[in-house]
């Protein structure tokens, strides 16, 4: 199996995940909201670069590129909607290219982002809803320590429905 790391973020990135997301877009349609035609481009992934970069410098989301070696990236995962004060926590989505599933490597980037959230973040919680239907995410999350707390219905207008998911949490400290 490759090692997989998570990096920032970074602009130069844009053209890699534009490809990426294009050869994904049928993979991906279920679990994402629609998307118009720019954001399978180089400027539009730019585009959602710099508002993440953004975001990044308040606090309020972090987006990491899942790479399986220096140069290929595999996927994205983040942590978004972070609470500070007394919660502490933010909320996890992450995805894997089709053609890299079942080598581990969402597994380790989620490990790697739990790590980095606790200790480089100091959160205390992490929540991932994941469809109901998806059973090889939901199998991620419990491999790396995350319990199922409930169903959320009509959670996210993903796939073009509202759907039902599962909320998994994980505390940190």
């Amino acid at each position: 199996m490759s090692r997989t790391t998570i990096r920032p973020l970074v602009l130069e990135d844009a053209t890699d995940l534009a490809g990426l997301y294009a050869r994904n877009r049928e993979f991906l349609r279920p679990f994402e909201p629609e998307r118009d035609a720019r954001f399978f481009t180089a400027d539009g992934q730019r585009t959602r670069a710099v508002l993440a970069i953004k975001e990044a410098r308040k606090g309020t989301l972090f987006r990491y590129v899942i790479a399986d070696s220096e140069t290929q990236i595999a996927g994205l995962i983040g942590l978004e909607n972070v609470i500070r004060g007394a919660s502490q926590s933010a909320t996890l989505s992450y995805w894997v290219d089709r053609a890299r599933n079942g080598r581990g490597l969402a597994s380790k980037a989620v490990a790697d982002i739990a790590e980095l959230a606790r200790t480089d973040l100091g959160l205390h919680r992490l929540e991932a809803p994941v469809r109901v239907d998806n059973l090889a995410s939901q199998r991620v999350l419990e491999k790396n320590g995350f319990e199922r707390i409930g169903i959320a219905r009509g959670l996210l207008h993903v796939g073009g429905a509202w759907r039902d998911h599962i909320l998994f949490q994980r505390l940190l400290h």
